[in-house]
């Protein structure tokens, strides 16, 4: 669709598309059409008049009845190949776009990170629905030369949360509240390929965060560990206590973070070990194309064998097509355990 329009045009001459979705927010689309054809009564180009396709128009991509992307198209790629008919690709991306082109250099005082992400939405002319489990009030931030969105992911992975946007509302969502009922894909049935990693080389046992109070002119300092994500471990083993058990304790020490209070510390020192647990497994899979598989989402993945079989959490997926293999998504998934 474009500017709001079914155009069949584009659907006959479409020979490839990807959508790409990622949990730090700015979804992007790629489709390619073929660009020779019956052009008022002659062969020629079909669309660089740009009556249909131009910069900045509304691009939307459905499959079915399910709409995968809403964007703006930001360029136009031509293809010469050679013993092959021209192309023309579309390169659109969403709305998130605008704060992705916008620097800036400016401080928040007494605000949280909810208020700040509404201040960053209603900037351009958005609005936000913030769903923050630990939604913390700071006395001063600071946004030093970097783009709104670039902020807003900073803010984001700070507190445990994950950034995108629908229309003009820029959601700002805490993992552990992003709930939907599992996708079930059984490998050489609807799961097509999945290779999986469980990785100790950049897992540790405690995450200690310092910093320093300056109304009690005091040392502050916050440990996290594997009670953090007990919650999502279940009776899986996590890899901080692999770790511990197979090498020995290790600890991380973040001191650049700068938090003023106890309460930043301990939810800082709480994101940055989720973070780092949650990429103890991690696995790439390509299975049928289903809209419900996107980030956020939770796969229950079988036939994988007891140490892998499970539930994973989506953190990337890319929607394809070409005429070779038709349509397929591939995901990528992370968890912070192993089964027994």
């Amino acid at each position: 669709m474009v500017r709001g329009n079914e155009e069949p045009s584009l659907t006959a001459a479409l020979s490839g598309l990807l959508i790409v979705e990622n949990a730090l927010g700015l979804y992007r689309c790629e489709a390619t059409f073929g660009n020779l054809g019956d052009n008022s009564g002659s062969t020629g180009y079909l669309f660089f008049d740009r009556r249909i396709l131009d910069f900045g128009a509304a691009f939307n991509v459905k499959i079915g009845q399910d709409m995968m992307f809403k964007g703006r198209i930001m360029a136009l790629e031509a293809n010469f190949p050679d013993k092959k008919p021209p192309e023309i690709t579309v390169l659109a991306e969403d709305r998130l776009q605008d704060m992705r082109m916008t620097r800036r250099t400016r401080t928040f005082e007494n605000m949280s990170d909810s208020d700040v992400i509404n201040q960053i939405a209603s900037d351009h002319g958005c609005t936000a629905q913030a769903d923050l489990a630990d939604d913390v009030t700071h006395k001063l931030i600071a946004q030093l030369n970097q783009s709104d969105l670039a902020f807003m992911r900073d803010r984001a992975r700070s507190i445990d949360a994950e950034l995108w946007i629908d229309e003009a509302v820029v959601h700002a969502q805490s993992r552990s509240r992003r709930s939907a009922p599992p996708i079930a894909l059984t490998y050489q049935d609807k799961l097509h390929e999945f290779s999986v990693i469980a990785d100790l080389s950049n897992q540790y046992s405690t995450v200690k965060v310092s910093g320093w109070d300056k109304a009690s002119k005091a040392a502050l300092s916050n440990d996290a560990d594997a009670s953090a994500v007990s919650s999502e471990t279940g009776a899986g083993q996590g890899g901080a206590s692999i770790l511990t058990s197979a090498i020995g304790d290790r600890t991380h020490i973040i001191a650049h973070l700068f938090p003023e209070n106890q309460q930043e510390t301990q939810v800082e020192a709480g994101s940055a070990f989720k973070s780092m647990a949650r990429n103890f497994v991690t696995g790439r899979g390509i299975a049928e194309t289903d809209a419900a598989l996107k980030v956020g989402a939770t796969t229950d993945l079988q036939g994988l064998g007891p140490m892998f079989n499970g539930k994973y959490y989506v953190t990337e997926v890319r929607h394809q097509y070409d005429a070779t293999h038709g349509f397929r998504t591939e995901f990528i998934v992370n968890r912070p355990f192993i089964g027994q």
